[in-house]
């Protein structure tokens, strides 16, 4: 094996990933097209810390004392707005971008614990719709599957105007992926390439948006809680207009979030990140007078119940995770770690979700390789997982003196550096300097 020359140094512009991106682009011709989040670094949730009580404050004790966790969505205007158990709920993600066995694990999992999943693009499966307590229905720009019976069947309706990986940008299911069932769900043909509206074809503007929830409302006979979900941009605004048009619910999707298959330009150089769009969107409803009536669902980059709680303390009512479910689910699995190899990865970097041969049986509609996943004992490991980010979250909570998550608040959180101060509006670690506040 060479051992590289010590005195080589590596170009911080032109470094091997740069080198070897420009020379696959020369090769072929086309963008990079991939799945997942962003990959660069990021001010995000791990550069806030907590205050927990000491002499100051008073800490709960343990688990003697109690530290609640549910939340209430859609009670502005809908006759019967979810409850849920625990503050963390499944993203949209499309039968087509994943196996059917996995939306039918996302619905038992969220089920077990008491929360809610969500369609994606392309409609509502029976496997999904049968095993899911609370099922909110996305309704897109393309508006695949769209049908008045399912939205009368979900419990809840989602209008996606944006989506944190790709703000401003259509979806993408590739043609290997579009099966028969696939295709007639969507009214699409076989084996081609898809590529979704990147607006909605039923409106031009908030004011045209107001009177098409009002349709989607009159046909649900006013029973379900109406979503907006934006891709974190222009967060201030979006979410004043999303208010003013009539949601219930706003769903903000910083840039940390993933996708089934876009442009990795789009992906690494589009949106801002979550812990920036927070603050922007808690400002807009208390301006509005309507934080916390109107709920707050942040997304990109859940991890952990750290995460959850530090989301929550900035002002968001609750959280949904993508990405971290499926890993749940078994994505990336080291038990697949040859057959990544083989596809040119390996276990923990396989993004390539548009190409359809995920060994985990995840994002595929390889019928040999969706057998991989057991739609109960993905179900299992999610409700596992979805337990232990609730109990970490609990945790922080009790510790800075909280009987309900939701009590939670900026005061709680300190950041270790400049940008993530600026970003979240909480003092500088040490100080009570927050850099650009007046």
């Amino acid at each position: 094996m060479n051992t590289p020359n010590p005195a080589l140094r590596e170009s911080a512009t032109f470094d091997r990933g740069v080198i070897s991106e420009i020379q696959r682009a020369a090769e072929t011709g086309i963008y990079d097209i991939r799945g997942w989040g962003a990959k660069r670094k990021l001010p995000h949730f791990d550069d806030l810390l907590f205050l927990g009580a000491s002499m100051s404050r008073y800490p709960l004790e343990g688990y003697r004392e109690k530290c609640d966790t549910d939340v209430v969505l859609g009670d502005r205007n809908a006759k019967f707005p979810l409850h849920l158990d625990i503050p963390i709920t499944i993203a949209g993600m499309s039968f087509g971008a994943l196996s059917g066995q996995a939306k039918e694990a996302l619905g038992r999992g969220a089920s077990e614990v008491g929360t809610s999943t969500t369609t994606g693009d392309g409609g509502m499966t029976p496997e999904e719709r049968g095993q899911s307590k609370n099922l909110v229905y996305q309704y897109l720009p393309s508006r695949y599957g769209m049908n008045p019976d399912d939205l009368r069947k979900a419990d809840a309706i989602e209008i996606v105007l944006g989506q944190g990986a790709k703000p401003g940008g259509g979806g993408m299911l590739l043609g290997q992926k579009i099966t028969e069932r696939v295709a007639g769900m969507r009214t699409l043909p076989m084996g081609v390439d898809q590529r979704s509206a990147c607006r909605h074809p039923d409106w031009t503007g908030p004011d045209d948006l107001a009177i098409k929830i009002i349709e989607l409302r009159e046909i649900t006979n006013w029973e379900k809680p109406i979503y907006i979900k934006v891709g974190a941009t222009r967060t201030y605004y979006d979410v004043k207009l999303a208010v003013k048009a009539g949601a219930d619910v706003v769903v903000v999707d910083g840039m940390q979030g993933g996708t089934a298959a876009t442009q990795d330009v789009f992906i690494e150089h589009v949106g801002i990140p979550t812990l920036a769009a927070i603050p922007q969107a808690v400002q807009a409803l208390q301006e509005l007078g309507v934080h916390r009536s109107v709920q707050l669902i942040v997304s990109g980059g859940i991890r952990s119940g750290a995460d959850v709680a530090k989301a929550m303390a900035l002002g968001a009512d609750a959280v949904a995770i993508g990405t971290a479910a499926l890993i749940a689910l078994g994505d990336n699995s080291p038990r697949y770690a040859k057959q990544y190899e083989e596809l040119g990865s390996a276990a923990g970097f396989y993004d390539d979700f548009q190409a359809g041969k995920d060994p985990a049986g995840i994002t595929t509609q390889d019928p040999e390789l969706s057998k991989n996943l057991d739609p109960v004992e993905g179900g299992r490991r999610l409700a596992n997982y979805l337990r232990v980010l609730t109990m970490e979250a609990q945790t922080l909570a009790r510790a800075c003196g909280k009987s309900h998550l939701r009590n939670l608040e900026p005061e709680d959180l300190v950041a270790l550096t400049v940008e993530a101060s600026a970003m979240a509006r909480v003092p500088l670690a040490g100080t009570t300097w927050i850099p650009g506040a007046l």
